[in-house]
């Protein structure tokens, strides 16, 4: 029970109530009591997304929060809240509606690296309090510009916002919607993908938009609609918020609490548990001897290293061994699995 289950999280929950969801699913499984944590937060207003380190895996959970992610979010037009989601107070109005050509002409400026300042409704920490403590505390929250970046940010599904419950592959896509990681292009992308869904009109005043974002690590999609909104000339907040993608695990991998709930007393959580290494499929493996094996489980360095420089994931036939980083032919324990 080494491993990962990708949860597809609901509305309302946040992510360390899936980490105890998980728990109690292992409990009920009969299964050894282990660590488990959580490879990223997800907002208690999104869903999707949320990978569930089990045993050693959780010795690669903060991996997990270097990894880029994929959201499905809407902005809705005219009315900014304090939390800049729908769970917030109405701080700021404006009679502004956008178009979709207006937007087509504003996306490219945020895509790439971009600068943004979180949102004061966020766990980051001032002074050592969290800032979302402050802010509904009634205290006033500056927090500093951060840089990250923005690699792909298009049109999903204009007209409606989408169900919290619908698959990201329904969605109006990118390329087809086949491969979430896949390139998102803003460019004049959108107006050519609004003509050939039939020829919506680009100079219609919107009242929402619903867009597909991949992001680095630490990237806020409230924040990211809120700049929108205003380079639109008008304000906005987010009402739906789906992560469709976090580092390697996709919505295809993901299972709901139901089905958590339902292999739990079947005892067949092992059916839905992802092996250690899928949160490292985008290093190469390193095939070890035995005696190499041995030398890296005692924390020593290995000489003679026949790999390219950067981090691999060491093997002893299918028995997971290390993550290590390759050096001039040098080889370090990064983490080491206890297995």
């Amino acid at each position: 029970m080494h491993g990962w289950l990708i949860l597809d999280k609901p509305l309302g929950l946040g992510s360390t109530q899936g980490v105890s969801a998980v728990k109690r699913a292992l409990r009920t499984a009969g299964a050894p009591k282990l660590k488990v944590g959580h490879g990223g937060t997800l907002d208690p207003l999104a869903t999707g997304v949320l990978p569930i380190a089990i045993g050693e895996a959780t010795k690669l959970a903060g991996r997990m929060l270097d990894g880029d992610k994929v959201y499905d979010f809407t902005i809705r037009f005219g009315e900014q809240t304090d939390t800049l989601d729908a769970e917030g107070a109405v701080i700021a109005t404006s009679d502004v509606r956008p178009t979709l050509e207006a937007l087509s002409s504003v996306l490219p400026r945020f895509t790439g690296p971009i600068a943004q300042v979180p949102p004061a409704y966020s766990a980051l920490k001032v002074d050592g309090a969290r800032a979302y403590d402050l802010a509904r505390a009634g205290e006033e929250v500056v927090l500093a510009t951060r840089d990250v970046t923005v690699h792909g940010l298009a049109l999903a599904e204009p007209d409606t916002p989408p169900s919290p419950l619908a698959s990201s592959r329904t969605r109006l896509g990118i390329h087809g919607a086949a491969d979430p990681a896949a390139e998102v292009r803003a460019d004049g992308w959108i107006l050519k993908q609004v003509q050939d869904d039939g020829g919506r009109d680009a100079a219609a005043p919107l009242g929402h938009v619903t867009l597909t974002a991949h992001v680095s690590k630490g990237t806020y999609i409230r924040s990211l609609a809120r700049d929108i909104a205003l380079a639109l000339g008008t304000v906005g907040h987010v009402t739906y918020l789906r992560r469709t993608r976090a580092g390697p695990f996709t919505l295809a991998e993901a299972i709901s609490l139901d089905k958590l709930d339902e292999l739990a007393k079947a005892r067949g959580l092992e059916h839905s548990l992802l092996p250690l290494g899928a949160g490292l499929d985008d290093i190469p493996a390193l095939s070890l001897t035995p005696d190499q094996a041995g030398a890296l489980r005692q924390g020593r360095v290995l000489a003679g290293i026949a790999a390219d420089d950067g981090q691999a994931f060491a093997l002893l036939g299918e028995t997971p061994v290390a993550l290590v980083e390759v050096e001039s032919g040098l080889a370090r324990v990064v983490r080491g699995f206890n297995l």
